[in-house]
């Protein structure tokens, strides 16, 4: 990539940058920005046109593009999530986008081994029955996925299961799926498979060509790709099909990376289990048939939401904002509009 020459060309004829940012965003989320920059709060509902360098994105918003349409000069925009599907439908070639690669991997895989350990402890329905006052925590439940054959026939049904000597596959390896994987490490896990766009000797990493072949050896699934037109749709009802009975997917990537309706079916028909942080539609409609399919736990795209990821990406935001200042090389680039 050319040296960014133009954030050098812009410092010589201008010495201050005007960052935009959202109207309700903190003050001291700012303190790390360097003085040259001049913090431009954008209301969300204003139509007055705003000059600004640098736009700062910290979540989805589905008002973005409103936005964009009402400001004027803009250089790079810094989105804070590791996804851009929801920008480049509309953001001119000519702006340089960055994205928030690595400022998740902390909240995000905490809340997928949460998410597994949650499914395998059966936390979901020992709520439910909470909420009902019963206490039943060896009662015979007819689920297939939770009475054990074998030698506890007739004893009592072990409502939950152990992490330990789980075969795990981790569908999207990047540093959130690396982030995933050191956390697991400590459970004793059997065996972690890895699968990204193309194979990394490396890593151990299969190509997801592999997929089908590896589906049926996973106990859990754990699904953190990127939404592009290659991963959309890319467990349906086949690769569903594949995995073992009783077995867990976890959908922390985007909705659309499932095929909802083959998963709607494998879960009303008891073949799998599932937590999901994010649901094709979404928001999910309240008539949905995901919100009362068995085996499943929703949460509404929080995985990665945390105070701490904010403070993360505000000071990887300064440091971005200090990088086009000084005219040096932007991270997590991923359309550079030429330079």
């Amino acid at each position: 990539m050319p040296g960014f020459l133009f954030g050098a060309t812009f410092m010589h004829t201008r010495r201050m940058v005007r960052v935009g940012v959202d109207e309700n965003l903190a003050q001291e989320l700012l303190r790390d920005f360097p003085p040259e920059a001049e913090i431009v709060r954008i209301p969300r509902r204003s139509e007055n046109i705003q000059d600004i360098d640098f736009w700062i994105l910290t979540f989805a918003l589905k008002s973005a593009q409103h936005t964009f349409q009402r400001l004027r000069g803009v250089k790079v925009v810094q989105t804070m999530m590791a996804g851009v599907d929801w920008i480049t439908p509309w953001l001119p070639k000519d702006v340089v986008l960055c994205d928030g690669r690595g400022l998740h991997d902390i909240s995000a895989s905490e809340w997928v081994l949460t998410a597994i350990l949650s499914a395998q402890k059966r936390f979901s329905y020992y709520r439910d029955m909470q909420l009902r006052h019963e206490w039943k925590g060896q009662a015979s439940i007819p689920d297939g996925f939770m009475n054990v054959g074998g030698a506890q026939i007739g004893q009592y049904a072990v409502l939950g299961d152990d992490l330990a000597e789980k075969t795990v596959l981790i569908v999207g390896y990047g540093s959130i799926g690396m982030a995933i994987e050191a956390r697991l490490k400590p459970f004793e896990v059997k065996k972690i498979l890895r699968v990204a766009r193309s194979a990394r000797k490396q890593h151990g990493v299969s190509a997801v060509t592999e997929l089908h072949r590896l589906l049926p050896e996973s106990d859990i699934v754990v699904v953190i790709v990127p939404l592009t037109t290659e991963t959309h749709g890319l467990l349906g009802a086949t690769e569903i099909g594949l995995m073992k009975p009783g077995a867990l997917l976890v959908n922390a990537a985007r909705g659309p990376v499932v095929v909802t309706g083959a998963l709607v079916e494998a879960l009303q028909h008891d073949r799998i289990r599932a937590v999901l942080d994010v649901t094709d539609p979404e928001p999910l409609p309240a008539n949905h048939p995901l919100w009362s399919a068995p085996n499943c736990l929703i949460t509404p795209h929080v995985g990665g939401s945390t105070p701490e990821f904010i403070h993360r990406a505000f000071r990887f935001g300064a440091e971005q904002v200090r990088r086009f200042i000084a005219g040096g090389k932007l991270e997590n680039i991923v359309t550079d509009a030429g330079y």
